[in-house]
C-alpha cells in the first residue's frame, strides 16, 4: 500500500481508539481547564508526549517484543502499576481541592503534589503508560495492523504513514476537545471547576481500581 493509504487507515483506526473515554482524556480536560486561553496547547503537548511513547513502543513491537507485552503476567504487572498510579493521581487531586482555596487565576497550586505531571508532555507519557489497555491495544490491534500492512523499518513509506496517521488521529480528537474547552473558559466558574475536578478525580480512582483488578480476570 502507498504512504497515503496507510496514513488514512491508521488515522481512522487511531481515532476510534482515541474517542473512547480514558485517563488520558480526563487528564487532558483537567490540564486544558488550568491552561485557560492556552488550552489548545495542552492538546498539542499531550499528543507529543503520547507520540514519543508510541514511537518507542512501535520500535519495540517491530523488534519482536509483541508476545512479551501481551504475556498475562506482564499485563497483570502493568495493570497493578498503572492502576496504583491513576489511583494516586485521583486521590491527590481530591486532597488538594480540599486543602487549597481554588482561584481560577492561580489554579496551578493544585499541582504541587502531582508535580511529575506538571507539563502535559510528561503527563502524556506517564498517563499513557499507566493504562494497561493501551499496552494491550498495541500488542494486539496495533501489531496486527503493522503485520497486515507490512509496516517495518525496511519499508519506510508504510512505517511513516502508519506512525503519522496514528498520531494525527489522536491529535484530531484531543486537539478538538482542548480547543473547545479553551473557547468556553469564560463560562467556567470556581464552582464548575471544582465539580469538574471532583469528577476527574473520581474517574481516575475508579478507573485505576478497575485497571489494577481486571487483568487478573483476563
Amino acid at each position: 500500500m502507498s504512504f497515503i493509504e496507510v496514513l488514512v487507515l491508521a488515522f481512522f483506526v487511531a481515532l476510534t481508539g482515541a474517542i473512547s473515554p480514558g485517563p488520558l482524556l480526563t487528564y487532558s480536560i483537567y490540564k486544558a481547564i488550568q491552561a485557560k486561553s492556552k488550552a489548545f496547547l495542552v492538546g498539542i503537548f499531550v499528543c507529543i508526549g503520547h507520540a514519543i511513547l508510541e514511537f518507542a513502543l512501535i520500535l519495540i513491537l517491530l523488534m519482536g517484543m509483541g508476545p512479551f507485552i501481551s504475556n498475562r503476567n506482564i499485563v497483570i504487572l502493568i495493570g497493578l502499576g498503572g492502576g496504583v498510579l491513576l489511583l494516586y493521581f485521583g486521590i491527590s487531586l481530591l486532597r488538594d481541592l480540599k486543602k487549597v482555596k481554588v482561584d481560577i487565576e492561580e489554579i496551578s497550586q493544585l499541582e504541587n503534589s502531582v508535580n511529575l505531571t506538571n507539563h502535559p508532555i510528561i503527563g502524556g507519557v506517564l498517563i499513557s503508560m499507566s493504562n494497561p489497555y493501551w499496552w494491550l491495544w498495541w500488542a494486539v490491534i496495533g501489531l496486527n495492523f503493522m503485520t497486515q500492512f507490512a509496516v517495518s523499518l525496511s519499508n519506510l513509506p508504510e512505517f511513516w504513514g502508519f506512525f503519522i496517521g496514528h498520531e494525527l488521529g489522536d491529535f484530531a480528537w484531543y486537539g478538538s476537545v482542548t480547543f473547545g474547552i479553551g473557547i468556553t473558559q469564560r463560562f467556567i466558574t470556581e464552582t464548575i471547576y471544582k465539580i469538574i475536578v471532583v469528577c476527574c478525580s473520581i474517574f481516575m480512582m475508579v478507573f485505576g481500581t478497575y485497571l489494577a483488578i481486571s487483568p487478573f480476570f483476563l
